[in-house]
């Protein structure tokens, strides 16, 4: 997940298939990559920073989510 990228195209008030009409791709694309589950290639990913105006390597900083397994069960 990139919750740079997300945070940013939030701020910015750019949604997922505005930005995905901007990069010319298409919306299920930007989508996974958003949302971590694509790697965009490194053109892309300078394609998208140059649009936020942000540094690529901030915007695409990984987090990994715990698994399901590792939180503690509800009570």
């Amino acid at each position: 997940m990139y919750p740079n990228l997300k945070v940013r195209l939030w701020v910015l008030g750019i949604r997922q298939n505005r930005l995905a009409k901007l990069l010319d791709l298409d919306e299920s694309l930007v989508s996974k990559i958003v949302n971590g589950f694509r790697q965009p290639p490194p053109e892309v990913r300078t394609r998208i920073a140059s649009l936020l105006h942000s540094d690529a390597e901030w915007l695409f900083e990984a987090v990994e989510l715990p698994s399901s397994r590792a939180l503690p069960p509800l009570e």
